[in-house]
């Protein structure tokens, strides 16, 4: 269930329960506001899942996209040029999808196995999405356009040092975080 509720006085504003299914331990992202949209990934963690931008006046919805499986994790933003982008952790890849319209641009693989899921918040770095997962390691893509089309382009992958629970924080150029074996890590971003 989404709903709007005035920070002013708490009064429900509006409330969307139109997504039916969740995933595998239910959901635990958090919306983004933008643009004067809610938006969020809703459903379970299969076809059924979807990312919906919800206009924040009314609830009613912008845009829809369908076919992916709901993540744990929360969207961001990418700006490539003058394309503004959500970035987007699904069950089986990251995702950018137009801002405005809702259109997937471009995808990167990153399948789970076992009993590991997706649920770390895609890091956003200039054109670069920094992304991590359980038993999967850390990758780094870069997302360009060539020609009317987006494609993200492997720019470096660290296969030891992956997160489970948590986003690796990036500063000043290094990647620090929690691995899923336990202990702290540094890396060069």
């Amino acid at each position: 269930i989404v709903t709007c509720l005035n920070a002013a006085d708490g009064k429900v504003l509006w409330r969307k329960d139109d997504i039916k299914g969740v995933p595998r331990f239910f959901t635990s992202m958090s919306p983004i506001v933008v643009n004067g949209m809610a938006i969020v990934q809703l459903g379970g963690q299969d076809a059924s899942g979807v990312i919906v931008a919800y206009d924040l006046e009314k609830g009613d919805v912008k845009w829809k996209l369908e076919g992916q499986g709901a993540a744990y994790s929360s969207p961001n933003l990418l700006t490539v040029g003058d394309s503004k982008q959500l970035v987007a952790m699904t069950a089986a890849s990251v995702v950018g999808v137009g801002l405005a319209d809702g259109k997937l641009l471009w995808t990167a693989p990153f399948a789970t196995s076992g009993m590991a899921y997706n649920a770390a918040t895609p890091i956003v770095n200039g054109d670069t999405v920094i992304f991590s997962g359980q038993g999967r390691g850390t990758k780094a893509v870069k997302i360009a356009k060539e020609g009317d089309v987006f494609k993200a382009s492997d720019l470096w992958t660290n296969a030891d040092l992956g997160v489970q629970f948590n986003t690796p924080i990036l500063k000043d150029g290094f990647l620090y975080g929690e691995s899923d074996k336990g202990f702290f890590f540094c890396l060069d971003a």
